[in-house]
């Protein structure tokens, strides 16, 4: 009885004093993180979750206690930066072996600041060790309005010598619930943003990837975790988190002894041990997150909004409609077939013609193909004798404006630049070569590297300033894993090349700050949003079936806006008519890549009414709030609403892509109306001298009726769809 006593004392005393404890709030207009010092000067998670509307109760939060059985009451609880070799027996943030060889660090806050920056308030925390020179501060973001925090960590030490790096996070998140349920997206060529959910149970389940470049090829940098229940479209509360890091990503989830849940994003530290150097500062990539209680609807919202307002590049700018050459010619176009081409997208009522593949090198090493001439960036004399300029010309003769592709980190060992310089490419110097679609990947740990390739945006820039658009590919992961330039810090490759791409693209968006640009990786193997600072948008998929493109694009506009997500109508599936094809690619940033010889008038006309009708619906669909209705993994049909900012303005989408028979066809009811307003329902997108099929069509109802009864947008016709106006009066 006597040891209870004490042990029961032991734990009110250091409750009282934990109450008294300083408290750190990061806070958005809907989420509260609150973190404390302890007694002995260790950081501590004590909430993450719904906002208190009473910021003093916070001096009742505390963190686990853990008496032993002689009295004495241990720190251990959800330490907001673990590192390894503590009382701590789970995975930490980070892991250090000192120059001395020992691999314990210990983290003691120091102090902290909150200042305002764009959009918010930033939290910065200083965290020291006390045995050893080595120092962390913790950033947190907090955009108030947008409910979306973004963090990331500063690593830096005073040792005479470098110190090694095993792990470093980006953060580290705590959550206590009875359960977890984790939506991961898995990905491959043409089979992009694949959602699949689990229940997570104890012990670590590990989403990675280790393919350097075109790093999201297998999966993507972003999940949805759903805390104490499933996840779920309208209801529960939902994490949605992110990483902005367009290299090999980590994101551990580890469930404890009991059953707590802890989350550790960031850079994957596979085959990445990293050498620190005195007053070196090592920075984790970015971690945006955002936590709903009403489902990953809202959640998508959240993150939409703030990556117009403050992450997107040109967030808040229109995007150019297109024509791709790529599904017309190929590689088989010369002067006169672009300049037809041209006078094509001007037909059809599009923005921009944009040229892709095959449009560069010379002798030998002539681009016929894939086989030859990535790195040779001089225009091909063969095919385009008059050069960039003649191009432009054209395309101001036509009234578009002119695009191109590129793909400058790659290289064909069948190159000038190859034969020139071998050492630039990431190959091995002792093994046989692998090849991955024919090419190698430049070095871009390199500076002379990084330089080279900023000179292919510059050069075709200085070539002709009209270029008005850039398609940035990357279409091969990293192989023959060696760089000639790192020498005896290879374990350095993953990270310095990333830091080297970020480097390129910095100056070009410096340079040319106007020039929109599509982040492209063999589809949608790049999908983050520190690229995304440096494009206005990604391609998310060369896959251009419009039934698959379903699936991809309600699996990408669960992180990203409609104006970051390119889709373009093809003859991929031609199944599906080229009215459900526009349909499909008009939820997103319409373009085109096909020829007006494959289409009929009827065709033609169509799509130009449908180009039209995008241009002019624009603001509603690209900055509009999105509202995912009926989802593809549910049923056989697919739904979903933009609403303008004053709601005087929602564009509805409708799909039947598999009916069954007699399949019960329920009304839409749509989100985001004002329910006071009345509406008129309008279908457009229609085939000339076709007549709306919608009973709506033509009607007027109240926000109100539209968003609690709906209308009926299905029907029983495979591959069908319905694009709907819905204007206030």
């Amino acid at each position: 009885m006597k040891a209870k006593h004490i042990l029961t004392c032991a734990a009110a005393l250091w409750c009282l004093i934990a109450s008294h404890a300083q408290t750190i709030q990061v806070t958005t207009s809907e989420t509260d993180l609150f973190m404390k010092v302890s007694p002995a000067g260790r950081l501590y998670q004590v909430y993450l979750g719904e906002k208190l509307a009473n910021p003093s109760d916070a001096e009742h939060l505390d963190w686990p206690v853990y008496p032993s059985s002689d009295g004495s009451v241990s720190e251990r609880g959800w330490e907001v930066y673990a590192c390894s070799g503590n009382e701590d027996f789970f995975e930490p943030a980070l892991a250090m072996q000192h120059s001395d060889g020992n691999l314990t660090t210990r983290l003691y806050y120091e102090s902290h600041e909150q200042k305002a920056v764009e959009g918010g308030t930033e939290t910065v925390i200083r965290l020291r060790d006390k045995a050893y020179p080595v120092a962390v501060t913790l950033h947190y973001v907090a955009y108030t309005k947008e409910n979306v925090i973004k963090t990331w960590s500063e690593i830096v030490h005073s040792e005479k010598k470098p110190v090694t790096l095993s792990a470093y996070a980006s953060t580290m998140l705590y959550f206590g619930a009875d359960k977890y349920f984790l939506t991961e997206f898995s990905s491959d060529w043409a089979r992009e943003a694949q959602m699949s959910s689990q229940q997570l149970q104890y012990g670590k389940k590990v989403i990675d990837t280790k393919l350097g470049s075109r790093a999201a090829m297998h999966t993507h940098p972003f999940f949805e975790l759903g805390i104490g229940g499933e996840v779920e479209e309208q209801q529960g509360t939902v994490l949605m988190g992110t990483l902005g890091w367009t290299g090999n990503f980590r994101f551990t989830f580890e469930v404890d002894n009991v059953g707590n849940l802890r989350l550790l994003p960031g850079i994957n530290p596979y085959a990445s041990l990293y050498q620190l150097k005195p007053n070196e500062v090592f920075t984790t990539p970015e971690f945006i997150f955002t936590l709903s209680n009403k489902g990953t609807s809202k959640g998508s919202r959240n993150l939409h909004e703030w990556a117009r307002n403050w992450s997107l590049k040109d967030g808040h700018g229109n995007r150019l409609t297109l024509l791709n050459n790529w599904e017309n010619t190929a590689f088989d176009f010369n002067q006169d077939i672009l300049a037809s081409l041209m006078k094509e997208a001007k037909k059809l009522g599009v923005d921009m013609f944009l040229l892709d593949d095959g449009w560069f090198a010379n002798g030998k090493h002539e681009r016929k193909d894939d086989h030859a001439g990535l790195g040779d960036w001089d225009v091909n004399h063969a095919k385009l004798p008059q050069g960039l300029p003649a191009l432009c010309n054209a395309a101001d003769e036509a009234g578009v404006k002119f695009g191109i592709w590129i793909e400058p980190e790659m290289v064909n060992p069948n190159s000038e630049l190859f034969e020139k310089h071998p050492e630039w490419a990431i190959t091995l110097p002792n093994r046989e070569t692998y090849y991955y679609r024919n090419q190698l990947v430049l070095d871009l740990a390199n500076p002379k590297v990084q330089d080279y390739v900023y000179s292919v945006v510059d050069n075709i820039m200085k070539a002709d300033p009209r270029i008005a658009f850039f398609k940035w590919d990357c279409n091969s992961p990293i192989t023959n894993v060696y760089s000639p330039y790192l020498n005896q810090h290879q374990h350095q490759l993953y990270i310095d090349h990333i830091r080297g791409l970020y480097n390129v693209m910095r100056r070009v968006k410096e340079h040319y700050p106007d020039v929109p640009m599509m982040l492209c990786s063999g589809g949608g193997a790049r999908c983050d949003y520190e690229a995304l600072k440096y494009f206005t948008e990604f391609w998310c998929s060369d896959n251009t079936d419009p039934v698959e493109r379903c699936y991809i694009q309600w699996g990408f506009s669960q992180f990203f806006p409609s104006k970051a997500m390119c889709a373009h109508v093809t003859s991929w599936n031609k199944r599906a008519s080229v009215k459900f094809r526009t349909d499909v690619a008009s939820m997103c940033k319409l373009g085109f890549d096909m020829g007006l010889k494959d289409l009929t008038d009827d065709e033609i006309k169509y799509c130009q009414t449908a180009v039209a009708n995008w241009k002019r619906l624009q603001p509603c669909i690209l900055d509009g709030v999105q509202y995912r209705l009926i989802s593809p993994y549910d049923t056989n049909h697919m739904a979903l609403n933009y609403v303008s900012a004053d709601k005087s303005k929602a564009v509805l989408f409708a799909y039947d892509l598999h009916p069954r028979f007699k399949e019960m066809l329920r009304n839409v009811k749509l989100q985001g109306l004002d329910a006071s307003k009345r509406y008129m329902v309008k279908e457009i997108n229609l085939m000339p001298n076709a007549q709306p099929t919608l009973e709506a069509d033509g009607k007027i109802f109240s926000g109100d009726y539209l968003m609690k009864v709906g209308i009926n947008v299905f029907s029983a016709t495979e591959l069908t769809s319905h694009v709907v106006e819905i204007t206030a009066q």
